[in-house]
């Protein structure tokens, strides 16, 4: 068993080398092996690498991370138990062939993958070896496709952009639309999966906590969703390698000889297993490598688990100072609720989001009408103004101010009135 450390040095220090003896190891295998297709290729740690050499302040954010986490670790009291995270999803898919189009179908059967794996509902999860049974652990994150977009308006989760690049690798191009990708929805609100076709035997990448918003998320290989054409890794478990990186776990064999993942109660082991190793296979003086671990290289078939320990690394993101703490408040998974408006004097539309509100609510006018041209009121349900609701002029309230309950808005452009109710949470 390893020790758990949380150094600030090494936390900045180690990650640079261990990214660059992964990219080392990488590149060998697709320049030199003819086994390149058939082991798992992941391409995170050469994308932190990169990432890290373009902006010199990523090392000390993931220090800070690892530092929230040893304290979060440190303090039984300011842990998560029981409280499970939803997450919204919203999944681009690029494609240059219809090949690549991923259908519906398949990309809901990727989120019930992630879903299972991550709360240990995995049909598979009876095959822990006895070694490994008292820490193998489901964990308080679930996943949901994103049912509100950006700006509130209703949306199935689902982007799909047509590209005339042929394949992507780890530069994150498929991230930006002006590179033949899709650009990303919001980091604080939503996980961001990218499926297109990755280049250099790649089966995916992520990023991990503390990376840029405009990159923040999770890449994989189309084929290697559930169904996919990607032979031994068509099971929907590269999402949950790349996604269990996106939530601060490390490869299990540390990215070094005999190197440490920052978990306890994962074993040692001397480096990465691809194919369905016969257990145990023992490395390092331990007692058998955890080889179907979901952070380690093996077949979709032969990983099936988490431990406590990597589940307590990722509940720490969700703490309070967690990088990734926003997202328990996202609004993303929930569908807006839209109610018509009610005119005098001309037949209009108008929406108001998010709806329930806490802070802010977005007020969509009719097209032909600009926001600036309105005279917006709230009133409560007796009819009483409340002047503590403000209308910027471009189309956004202020109702933070607002007691909790339901209100009626007007919205009046001199020559027809809107009304419209919105709850205040």
């Amino acid at each position: 068993m390893k020790k758990n450390f949380y150094a600030v040095a090494l936390a900045c220090l180690g990650l640079a080398s261990f990214s660059a003896q992964a990219q080392d190891q990488r590149m060998i295998a697709i320049d030199h092996s003819p086994l390149a297709a058939t082991t798992r290729e992941c391409a995170t740690m050469e994308a932190l690498a990169a990432q890290m050499a373009a902006d010199p302040s990523l090392a000390q954010r993931m220090a800070d991370v690892e530092k929230h986490t040893a304290q979060v670790l440190a303090n039984p009291t300011a842990k998560r138990t029981n409280a499970i995270v939803t997450i919204p999803v919203v999944v681009h898919v690029v494609y240059n062939t219809a090949a690549q189009n991923v259908t519906d179908a398949q990309i809901n059967a990727q989120i019930k993958v992630l879903n299972d794996d991550f709360a240990k509902a995995n049909a598979d999860a009876n095959l822990v070896p006895a070694a490994f049974a008292g820490v193998a652990a489901g964990t308080n994150v679930r996943f949901v496709l994103a049912k509100r977009s950006p700006t509130g308006a209703a949306t199935t989760g689902i982007v799909r952009v047509s590209t005339k690049t042929r394949s992507f690798s780890s530069n994150d191009f498929v991230k930006y639309s002006s590179k033949g990708g899709s650009n990303a929805w919001p980091a604080s609100q939503y996980l961001n999966l990218w499926l297109c076709n990755l280049g250099q035997g790649l089966l995916g990448y992520a990023q991990f906590p503390g990376g840029a918003a405009a990159t923040d998320g999770v890449v994989c290989l189309y084929s290697s969703v559930p169904g996919g054409t990607a032979s031994n890794y068509n099971k929907g478990r590269t999402a949950t390698h790349e996604v269990g990186h996106w939530l601060n776990l490390r490869h299990i064999w540390g990215d070094a000889s005999c190197g440490n993942d920052l978990v306890s109660d994962t074993p040692t082991q001397q480096t990465s297993n691809g194919g369905c190793p016969t257990f145990p296979h023992v490395t390092c003086g331990n007692q058998g490598d955890m080889s179907m671990n979901y952070m380690d290289y093996t077949y979709d078939a032969c990983m099936y688990m988490f431990t406590g320990g990597q589940s307590a690394r990722m509940d720490a993101l969700f703490t309070s100072g967690g990088t990734r703490a926003s997202l328990i408040s996202s609004l993303g998974g929930t569908a807006p609720r839209l109610v018509a408006a009610s005119t005098l004097g001309a037949a209009s539309e108008a929406a108001l989001y998010p709806n329930p509100a806490t802070s802010l609510l977005n007020v969509s006018l009719p097209q032909t009408t600009a926001t600036n041209g309105w005279e917006v009121k709230v009133y409560d349900l007796r009819g009483y103004e409340m002047k503590q609701a403000s209308y910027n002029g471009q189309g956004q309230v202020s109702v933070g101010r607002l007691p909790k309950g339901l209100y009626q808005m007007t919205l009046s452009d001199g020559k027809q009135t809107i009304r419209q109710r919105f709850e205040k949470q």
